[in-house]
Formats: C-alpha cells, sequence, structure tokens
C-alpha cells in the first residue's frame, strides 16, 4: 500500500483556496484567505489531524479495498 495520498480541500463559491496533501505533509493555500489560513493551520493541531487522517481513513480502507 505505497503511494497512498490524502488530499482534503476546501472550495467556497467553486474555488479552492486550501488544500492539505498527505505527501506534501502541509496546507496549501491557493488565494490571499487560503494562504492566511494554511499558514494558520500549519503551525496548530489541526496539521496534526490531517496527518493521522492517512492512517485512520486512507490505509485502513485501502486493505479493505484491495483485500
Amino acid at each position: 500500500l505505497q503511494g497512498i495520498e490524502f488530499i482534503h480541500s476546501y472550495v467556497f463559491n467553486q474555488a479552492e483556496y486550501v488544500r492539505f496533501n498527505s505527501t506534501v505533509g502541509k496546507y496549501v493555500g491557493y488565494t490571499e484567505l487560503g494562504v492566511k489560513n494554511a499558514e494558520a493551520w500549519n503551525k496548530g493541531p489541526e496539521l496534526a489531524v490531517e496527518l493521522g487522517e492517512l492512517e485512520r481513513f486512507c490505509k485502513h480502507n485501502a486493505a479493505i479495498y484491495y483485500s
């Protein structure tokens, strides 16, 4: 189960403004507000929550899917 990637996008008015990508390992902002949010979230507990989602959600379900 190598190469599993968890992506969590935040969208407002059909425009993505922040994305967490487990390969990058942090939030990335795409708008002015998104950049500010990403900077704050990368310093706070939100980052640890998203990093845990790869283990909790992706790897668990991938093992079931591929079995």
